[in-house]
């Protein structure tokens, strides 16, 4: 049905229906969120007793500096004391030169003002600044209307840059800023907005609190001029909203209604440093709704919290819609403001007919963020190239990648994608109200009798079908490029399943996609499920292949603009890659592979960047109860789902404080498992490195080697990368007794053709120590140290190392030994370029065997040249998954104990584990100890049984991919549905210290249930496989099946 609104394509929602609505809400008093307050004065500015003294000295400058007619002086200065309508604050803060240089200033204005013969020429820019003490601003402003040119333009963005965003409890500065009551002559209208940004002085003692209940005083963390100035209402409110502040991590967001007026006064509050550019963002925010702010303050608290307060009026004579519901849809959208206040697309300064509302803007940011990673596909002709060439040929890959990267740099620049997008404000209007129609939630009953502006605009535009969406935009757009562009849009639409979006409160923008739109040719393995976060310093993906999946939260640091780029165009491709990679390192847990990573602005705080990250996927985590907080959101996923996630590069410090945040968010089930990497002693974390974990894997496969050749640990010559410092370098020393010829670590090169010392070596290991330590004269004639600040240093072969950075980094390529174990080292330090340098002229390679304990440090290619010359090697996806392992039985700790349980018996007492926590660690040595050499030895067998046909790197692969295969089937399967094949695969899977303390029918009911599948199929999968190989029968799995319940 078409509205009056609609037919003249006005967008905004007919305002006899908003005044009704108005009129009833107002008279039921039923909107919880509003609070009414007396008609009093805010704040009391102090009467400045040295006024009148002040006005005659300024009056005898103005006269001696002569700019100024002398029988004008008096009416000047008179009018600007007493008819602009100034704050006394400003006459008490500034000397006799400055107001006396201001009122020159605005007399020269009125004079160039009357050259022109148009008083609304006259323009007033007065200011003072000083970074380390605070700043005046005076100009002329129009009421409720955002400056595009003139003094007024770009005022508030200095402030905030120049003062707010940089702000700390150590340094901050608050701002008072008000408009005057008078105009600026008798013959121009314009008023003049003054803006007061002044240090803040804490005091170093300060007062004591009269508070009993432990919470914070708001008296004893403020500003003494603060203090001197609030209202005891002003007082209370702030309080309210402190210690709002406190308990949550987003702002907090509160209306109230001035009795008796029409003014609003909206409030919030946010921890420092919470975002940038905000107090800009919020005038732009409500002029766009025809709001004027008469008087607005920022206050900053000793304990890290700002307040910002606006005191907003209707401007009269527009066609705006009341005050009594805009304000509403003001305090709804400076939530969005708060994650994305720098927003390219929200245009305030065109007034609400033609610019984007927030909402909108925020929508088109989102789709531009999406665009730049989405649009920039291969396609075809790609297809096609690859299908030509050979990726297992190096050179052939080179070439494929360069045209990759090539596609992804030229095609869809984030500037043409913008372009576009500014080019068609409807479309993307429309494509906003497909969204917001699918995503919008439900109203509930209060809101039922006053819907939100952007409820109303919904309702007041006719929504159009996906296909006459894609048929509008079709029509509409005039080549191939935008039309792409835009339906990228529609895509992203079309796969949000969950998104908090709407959510009153949030720090950073999420949305749980389903990743149907991949291309295969691109990626081929689709994943289960990704998370899309956007923030104002940052965007990030979090990408699972399986339902249950864990994996390490990466952050991606860029040194430059020109890295950045890099980072932002191939931020998908890295978190798919290492995602994939992880799941077939996950191929014996119930976890499957997952990734997260994040990319930081430039300049940007990555420990900010995580914890929005965070507290943005648990909003889709944990089903909103909280009204005006934390709402029930749209969700067409429809079912609950854990993410777990772990430590990765840049993150490791950070595992403790998601969990923590977890728990305060209220995840009581999982805030234990939500994390690994945990502190030990504060939060029941398992170290890999403390208790060697990752080495115990390694230590599997070097065994195993031994074992099946018949050799003497003490026989064997061993070349190790990554040090004595490092987890697995340490832990390699201590559990080897080898005859060890080379250790290459970041500090240098240690060397001993007859065996370096070992007891030498172990004290480093044991004080975690470099080699650069290594005590010399423990080193036979032929031994030697390069460090890498060494130069020119002759070795004892009389070879000259010129540059000891340059030895070290190629060392690896050097030495001769039977086993070479990577226990650290750069990723790809033996590739395809350089692998023949571990093949001397003879063709015979300088290493018999290879275990890969640091991750990618052979590149795929190198491997299977290495294997091609008869070298053993096991990959590290086999070798080194004892961490994962670790994890895993970390996280299950975390499922299948209560929270009490979980203190008593996880975390450390008096800084000593307890007798459960030490069982419970040596049970997870036990699970990583027999997975690993089931693996080695299912490895083995298979390579004998191809009589070496088939590489171990091969081999390795299909296992994981098989494993992932067969677990995905079982766990679709009515297996885990027979009771007594789950309890006797549970019993076994399950640590005996676990079914010890809590019981085993307690566990089956406190585990999720696509947790106890994903086990149960884990457990299935890995120890058929493992006994059968991977071509093991039908017949076989009915065998192994038959047992499962004994």
């Amino acid at each position: 049905m078409s509205t009056p609104a609609e037919a003249d394509g006005v967008r905004t929602p007919d305002s006899t229906l908003l005044n009704a609505a108005v009129q009833r809400t107002l008279a039921a008093g039923s909107d919880s969120s509003l609070h009414r307050i007396k008609n009093a004065p805010g704040y009391v500015t102090p009467v400045f007793k040295g006024k009148q003294e002040q006005r005659a000295k300024v009056e005898a400058i103005v006269a001696r500096k002569g700019f100024v007619p002398r029988e004008l002086v008096a009416n000047e200065v008179a009018w600007f004391y007493g008819y602009l309508g100034i704050d006394d604050t400003y006459f008490a803060a500034e000397s006799e030169e400055v107001i006396s240089d201001h009122i020159i200033a605005l007399f020269g204005a009125k004079i160039l003002a009357y050259t022109k013969h148009d008083p609304s020429k006259l323009v007033i820019d007065l200011e003072k600044i000083d970074e380390n003490t605070g700043a005046t601003f005076i100009h002329t402003s129009p009421p409720g209307k955002t400056a595009t040119e003139g003094p007024g333009s770009n005022c508030e963005a200095r402030i905030d840059a120049l003062f707010l965003d940089k702000s700390t409890p150590e340094k901050a500065f608050r701002l008072e800023t008000f408009r005057s009551h008078g105009a600026v002559s008798a013959t121009a209208s314009q008023q003049l907005r003054c803006y007061f940004v002044t240090k803040v002085n804490f005091p170093k003692v300060p007062p004591a609190s009269t508070r009993t209940d432990g919470k914070t005083d708001i008296r004893t963390v403020s500003d003494p001029v603060f203090l001197e100035k609030a209202s005891e209402n002003t007082l209370e409110i702030y309080q309210n909203i402190m210690w709002a502040v406190e308990q949550r991590y987003g702002p907090v967001i509160e209306v109230f209604q001035v009795e008796g007026s029409r003014e609003h006064r909206l409030v919030i509050g946010y921890k420092m440093g919470g975002t940038s550019k905000f107090f800009s963002a919020l005038s732009n925010l409500y002029h766009f709704y025809s709001l004027y702010s008469a008087r607005k303050y920022v206050e900053q608290f000793s304990n890290g919290i700002t307040i910002i307060s606006l005191y907003l009026n209707p401007l009269p004579d527009t066609n705006a819609p009341p005050i009594e519901h805009s304000i509403f849809q003001v305090k709804k959208e400076a939530s969005l403001l708060y994650c994305l206040p720098d927003n390219p697309f929200f245009h305030p300064a065109a007034g609400e007919d033609s610019g984007h509302a927030v909402q909108e803007a925020v929508y088109a940011y989102c789709g531009w963020i999406f665009a730049q990673h989405f649009c920039n596909r291969l396609g075809p002709a790609y297809l096609a190239l690859r299908n030509l060439l050979d990726e297992s040929n190096a050179a052939h890959a080179e070439v494929l990648n360069d045209i990759k990267r090539r596609f992804r740099e030229e095609t869809f620049t984030r500037e043409s994608i913008a372009q576009v997008i500014h080019a068609h404000p409807e479309i993307i209007n429309l494509l906003y109200v497909n969204f917001a129609m699918t995503h919008y939630p439900e109203a509930d009953e209060a809101s039922q009798l006053m819907p939100t502006l952007s409820y109303q605009r919904l309702h007041t535009q006719q929504p159009l079908t996906d296909k006459e969406l894609y048929d509008r935009i079709r029509r509409t757009v005039p080549n191939k490029h935008e039309l792409q562009v835009l339906e990228a849009f529609l895509i992203f639409n079309k796969h949000v399943l969950k998104t908090n979006f709407y959510q009153p409160t949030k720090v950073a923008l999420s949305f749980r996609l389903a990743p149907d739109f991949l291309p295969e040719v691109e990626y081929p393995k689709k994943p289960f499920g990704m998370f899309f976060v956007i923030g104002n310093e940052f965007r990030g993906f979090h990408i699972r292949f399986r339902d249950v999946a864990r994996g390490g939260i990466r952050i991606v640091m860029s040194r430059n603009r020109e890295v950045y780029s890099i980072n932002q165009r191939m931020l998908f491709d890295e978190n798919y890659g290492l995602a994939s990679t992880q799941s077939l390192k996950n191929k014996d847990i119930p976890e499957g592979g997952a990734k997260g990573t994040i990319l930081p602005a430039l300049g940007a705080s990555p420990r900010l960047c995580f914890e929005k990250y965070v507290d943005a996927v648990i909003d889709l985590l944990i089903p909103g109860q909280s009204p005006g907080i934390k709402e029930k959101i749209v969700d067409l996923y429809g079912k609950p789902e854990l993410l777990f996630f772990g430590p990765d590069e840049g993150t490791a410090d950070m595992m403790d404080w998601a969990a923590l945040h977890a728990r305060e968010r209220g995840a009581e089930a999982w805030w234990k498992s939500f994390t690994t990497g945990k502190s030990a002693e504060t939060l029941g974390g398992v170290p890999h490195d403390t208790y060697g974990m990752t080495s115990l894997s390694i230590r599997q496969y070097v065994l195993g080697i031994y074992k099946q050749l018949g050799l003497r640990e003490k026989d064997v010559t061993k070349v190790q990368t990554g040090g004595p410092d490092g987890d697995l370098g340490s832990n390699e020393i201590l559990l080897s007794s080898d005859k060890t010829v080379a250790v290459i670590d970041g500090s240098g090169v240690l060397a001993d053709p007859h065996g370096i010392n070992r007891e030498e070596l172990v004290r480093l290991a044991k004080f975690r120590k470099p080699v650069a330590f290594f005590d010399k004269s423990k080193l036979t004639k032929d031994g030697y140290l390069i460090k890498v600040e060494d130069q020119d240093v002759k070795l004892p072969s009389g070879e000259v190392v010129q540059d000891g950075t340059d030895f070290r980094n190629s060392a690896h390529l050097r030495f001769k030994a039977d086993l070479l174990v990577p226990c650290g080292g750069r990723p790809e330090a033996v590739n395809i370029s350089n692998v023949a340098a571990l093949v001397d002229s003879e063709g015979k390679p300088h290493f018999k065997f290879v275990v890969e304990g640091a991750n990618l440090f052979f590149t795929q290619q190198a491997r299977l040249f290495l294997e091609k010359r008869k070298v053993v090697l096991f990959k590290d996806s086999s070798a080194n998954k004892g961490g994962v392992t670790s994890s895993s039985l970390e996280v299950l700790a975390g499922l299948a104990l209560s929270t009490e349980e979980y203190v008593e018996h996880m975390i450390f007492k008096d800084g000593k584990p307890s007798p459960f926590y030490q069982s419970y660690v040596r049970d997870i040595q036990a699970k990583i100890t027999e997975n690993a050499a089931a693996e080695f030895h299912c490895i083995w067998k298979e390579h004998s049984r191809l009589q070496g046909s088939k590489p171990r790197t091969i081999i390795s692969d299909e296992l994981s991919s098989t494993l992932n295969n067969l677990q995905a089937e079982l766990e679709s399967s009515d297996l885990f549905d027979d009771l007594p094949s789950r309890k006797g695969v549970m019993s076994r899977a399950i640590p005996k210290t676990l079914i010890d303390q809590v019981g085993l029918d307690t566990l089956l009911q406190r585990l999720p249930e696509p947790y106890q599948r994903a086990l149960f199929s884990s457990w299935v999968a890995s120890h058929f496989i493992y006994k059968y190989g991977v071509n093991g029968s039908s017949v076989d799995f009915f065998h192994f099946a038959r047992d499962l319940a004994a």
